[in-house]
């Protein structure tokens, strides 16, 4: 069998209401509220560990602003080009999301330490910035540092097994098959464990099963999780 879980790609765009919020809901609701005008907070600090969801609510906050005809960026340091020109000519964009702070060059340090000032002073854009762990434990700039801390800061807890479960149990749902408890069980224990991993491993499981006529078993996963000669 064809090794599939890299050729898979996630099901749908990340939302906020496709995020499972586990122990986050109030981390969840406060976006909505600033998304929708009752909070008027401009800076918001996300951290967490792999996995956990960081870049989903980031990107999951620009698709709503674009669906609401806003002005959104999203940046993902260390993949993002030209950076420094990206905070250069932001300009007058209505929300700006800055993934994996932590992989910023010594200028590009500076050029988010200056855009943050910017934004205080000048302008009225949402800044969401996220990173893995808690500012003052980011090897950056001190004074970057006291500006990721300015606003919210949140940590996002990653789902519980029972929670990755009932998570999986409801993907499985939606996608029109049962997913057997035995089968959770064997992936929580010996595939990766991170929640994207788990959902693109159950989207190839689904597809394995249309394309073989077969159900979702335990020796059906360890076949597709073996490795391509």
């Amino acid at each position: 069998m064809k090794q599939l879980l890299l050729d898979i790609a996630p099901s749908s765009s990340p939302t906020l209401e496709n995020f499972v919020p586990g122990h986050n809901i109030e981390l969840l609701q406060t976006l909505e509220n600033i998304l929708e005008g009752r909070e008027q907070e401009r800076f918001v600090y996300l951290w967490g560990g792999k996995g956990c969801g960081k870049s989903h609510l980031l990107q999951a906050v620009v698709d709503a602003c674009t669906q609401n005809k806003l002005d959104a960026i999203y940046i993902k340091c260390g993949i993002t080009p030209n950076i420094n020109a990206e905070f250069s000519g932001i300009g007058e964009v209505d929300c700006l999301t800055i993934d994996d702070v932590d992989h910023l060059g010594a200028s590009e340090q500076i050029g988010l330490f200056n855009l943050y000032n910017n934004i205080r002073d000048e302008g009225h854009a949402l800044m969401l910035v996220c990173g893995p762990a808690a500012p003052a434990q980011l090897a950056l700039r001190k004074d970057l540092v006291t500006r990721l801390g300015w606003g919210l800061v949140y940590q996002i807890h990653e789902l519980s097994d029972e929670e990755k479960i009932q998570a999986m149990k409801n993907h499985a749902t939606s996608r029109g098959f049962d997913l057997p408890q035995d089968v959770c069980d064997y992936l929580l224990r010996h595939g990766q464990r991170d929640f994207p991993s788990l959902m693109a491993t159950l989207n190839a499981l689904d597809l394995c099963s249309l394309t073989n006529q077969r159900q979702i078993t335990i020796p059906m996963v360890r076949e597709l999780m073996l490795p391509t000669s």
